[in-house]
């Protein structure tokens, strides 16, 4: 018999009737522990031979099965309770599957993705570059070149800018082979100049020693002051041609003061003139470093790229005093071999030096335009139809060690008209802030007379009239050697210098934004302090 005790709720019940034992029913109920707030399905069998109250039963967990086979009972508790328990079980072991984010983080050398595994964002390197031992001895080569690539990436950090031209590395190679080469020079000067004060010898004299050092130093800087004074425009116009003589002046005092133990009477002298030479290369070094600086620093890094050319400068020439005293005690045994070193090093140390100097200054490509760099420009522009770059002009300008440029036939000379060389013909306009004019390049005795092209400024002339004067001018040297004689050049002057002016004007703004476009910086054009100095004016002006 079958039975609903409490058909105004929702609870199932199934009992069992004895009608010879007629009792109390007792139920028993099997309640889900998971399911007690939703309802409270209870199987229980009914034994009337046990009079006395029912205890409910409680089991957990319990397989939501009826005893009855009524299908419309059984199913309908099958269906309700398996349905809750399977989408409980599916909450808990659903797996939450990462999820890799689209964004890249770079640090260094070292690459991050972000990962949202469901819970968390976290951020993960994806060479995974872990270690541990099992990894270690499996991928032992891998391993190796890892710690190299990391020991590599640390140095770099340490020695170089992050964002440099792509000229720097070999301009620092060959700074290395320099600082090098000289910091051990000046060991080996240090260590004679010492040998002849007397310094370790009981008859030297420590006051007289101390007074000629120090004089020495005061005679150096101020030939130092002078030096900067009178070449300080050259810093600017002629820096490579500059800094090579400098250092080169630098190693010829380095061999002065090796010659002082040979001469210790003449030592104040001596280390005198030597300190003056050392005093002028370190002035121009100073003065220079910062426009080599600038040609680097690609980002607007300056005080970066200098911060490290420090660094550089500290461990290069501790490399050098390391070599020079591993030579010195190389040769500690033998007194007569280690006071010739210095002369025997000498030679070796100096051709190292200038050939890194020489070699570093070839990858410093400056963006500033001077008249020498403009005028190359210029000329690549009307002869081949596009304008180098910076990397090409250097190349074409190199160190300049003779002063050759302006020499030639035909060159382009900013000034003003020196009363010693005749002027051949002037072309002289009020509208235009300069003016160009044909001069003698040789004296009046020789047969062949050699002629140059003349542009003189006027006063407040611009960055753009110096550049619309040097294209004129171009154009006007281009039409001479058209000419083929200098007889020719003086009938058809005042034609060359309209024709000149026109092609200038059609042509300047298209020269002006390629010259924009290739880096050169174009808001001053650096003169020397001789074609600055001298401009004309008008009365009315």
């Amino acid at each position: 018999m079958q039975s609903n005790l409490y058909p105004s709720t929702n609870t199932h019940s199934c009992f069992s009737w004895n009608p010879h034992k007629p009792h109390i029913p007792t139920p028993k109920v099997a309640i889900h522990n998971k399911l007690k707030t939703s309802f409270n399905p209870a199987c229980f069998s009914w034994i009337p031979d046990k009079p006395h109250l029912s205890k409910p039963k409680i089991n957990t967990p319990v397989k939501l099965k009826t005893s009855i086979n009524s299908p419309g009972v059984s199913n309908s508790l099958k269906t309700s309770l398996t349905f809750e328990e399977e989408k409980l079980n599916n909450q808990e072991a659903t797996p939450t599957v990462p999820i890799y984010l689209r964004v890249l983080v770079s640090n260094s050398d070292s690459h991050f993705r972000y990962i949202w595994d469901g819970k968390d964002l976290k951020l993960v390197s994806i060479e995974g570059n872990t270690f541990s031992l099992s990894n270690f001895y499996s991928n032992f080569e891998d391993t190796v070149q890892k710690l190299v690539n990391i020991c590599v990436s640390a140095i770099r950090n340490f020695f170089l800018p992050r964002e440099v031209s792509h000229n720097y590395l070999e301009y620092v190679k060959w700074r290395f082979v320099h600082r090098v080469s000289s910091s051990a020079l000046q060991v080996l000067a240090t260590q004679a100049m010492l040998r002849a004060i007397g310094i370790g010898n009981s008859r030297s004299l420590p006051s007289a020693a101390a007074l000629n050092w120090v004089l020495k130093d005061g005679l150096g800087r101020l030939s130092r002051c002078i030096y900067t004074a009178s070449l300080a425009s050259s810093f600017d116009t002629n820096l490579k041609r500059v800094r090579f003589w400098t250092s080169v002046l630098f190693s010829l005092s380095i061999g002065v003061e090796l010659l002082t133990p040979v001469f210790p009477q003449y030592f104040l002298i001596l280390a005198s003139i030597a300190n003056i030479a050392k005093q002028i290369s370190l002035a121009c070094y100073l003065a220079t470093s910062t426009a080599v600086h600038r040609s680097f620093a690609i980002a607007d890094n300056l005080g970066e790229v200098s911060a490290k050319e420090q660094i550089q400068t500290v461990c290069f020439d501790n490399l050098g005093l390391m070599l020079a005293a591993a030579l010195n005690i190389l040769f500690a045994n033998n007194p007569s071999l280690q006071a010739g070193l210095p002369f025997v090093m000498y030679p070796v140390f100096s051709v190292l030096d200038l050939f890194g100097i020489y070699q570093g200054l070839k990858h410093v490509h400056l963006q500033t335009l001077t008249k020498d760099r403009l005028d190359i420009i210029i000329s690549m522009w009307i002869q081949q139809g596009f304008v180098p770059s910076p990397e090409e002009v250097s190349k074409q300008e190199g160190i300049g060690l003779f002063w050759s440029r302006g020499r030639e036939p035909w060159s382009i000379r900013i000034g003003w008209l020196n009363p010693r060389r005749r002027t051949a013909k002037l072309s002289l306009n009020s509208e235009d802030f300069y003016f160009l004019s044909l001069e003698s390049l040789t004296s009046e005795l020789k047969r062949n007379q050699e002629y140059g092209v003349l542009l003189c400024l006027r006063e407040g002339a611009g960055t753009t009239d110096v550049i619309r004067g040097l294209l004129h001018a171009s154009y006007v040297r281009k039409g001479i050697e058209a000419c083929g004689s200098s007889s020719a050049v003086l009938k058809q002057w005042f034609n060359l210098v309209e024709d000149g002016k026109r092609l200038t004007e059609q042509n300047l703004s298209l020269l002006y934004e390629q010259v924009l476009s290739l880096g050169w910086t174009c808001k001053n054009i650096l003169l020397s302090t001789q074609e600055q100095a001298h401009r004309y004016s008008f009365i009315t002006d």
